[in-house]
């Protein structure tokens, strides 16, 4: 159910991505996060079009952690902050983090290899049924991201959906 991956960088860093449905205390997740209780970035899975979109922006923020230039306070909030095509940081919370009302989470750890315990102790607290983090393009809202991304339907007749918006992702600090 879990995805768990090494960062090919940074092998001493493993992302794992848990996606979680009918969830029902998304409110007191959202608040255990920002007091630090959880050590993982909520992401709201609406918005995602596969797990490589947040692989790519773990791996980003891993990067900029290690060389001092990150632009959030933390890991898990420079997650979130990549996974937007913009450079609004609050824009950002606001479209990926997770929101009280919300039914489905993204639960994503940055962790040493040998830590199963941490995750098992972070996805106790989630009330709500694991299913296979690769169902993640059954939760998505397509509109809302080739919106967000601004993805033209003639730029998927050569490429795909998370193609568009791994790119934006990627080229968002030069442009």
């Amino acid at each position: 159910m879990n995805l768990t991956q090494e960062l090919e960088l940074f092998p001493d860093h493993t992302v794992t991505q848990m996606l979680f449905k009918e969830v029902k205390n998304a409110a007191e997740l959202r608040q255990s996060a920002v007091d630090g209780r959880i050590n993982g970035a909520l992401i709201n899975p609406t918005m995602l079009v596969n797990p490589f979109q947040v692989l790519v922006a773990a791996n980003k923020a891993v990067h900029l952690q290690l060389i001092g230039k990150m632009k959030t306070r933390s890991l898990n909030s420079e997650i979130i902050f990549n996974l937007s095509p913009t450079n609004n940081i609050s824009e950002a919370f606001k479209r990926f983090g997770t929101s009280d009302g919300d039914e489905s989470v993204m639960l994503v750890v940055v962790h040493c290899k040998n830590e199963s315990q941490l995750l098992e102790d972070i996805a106790a607290q989630v009330d709500g049924r694991q299913v296979p983090v690769e169902d993640v393009s059954w939760l998505s809202d397509l509109a809302k991201i080739r919106k967000l991304f601004k993805v033209a339907p003639q730029e998927e007749t050569c490429g795909t959906l998370l193609d568009a918006v791994v790119c934006r992702m990627a080229i968002k600090d030069v442009m």
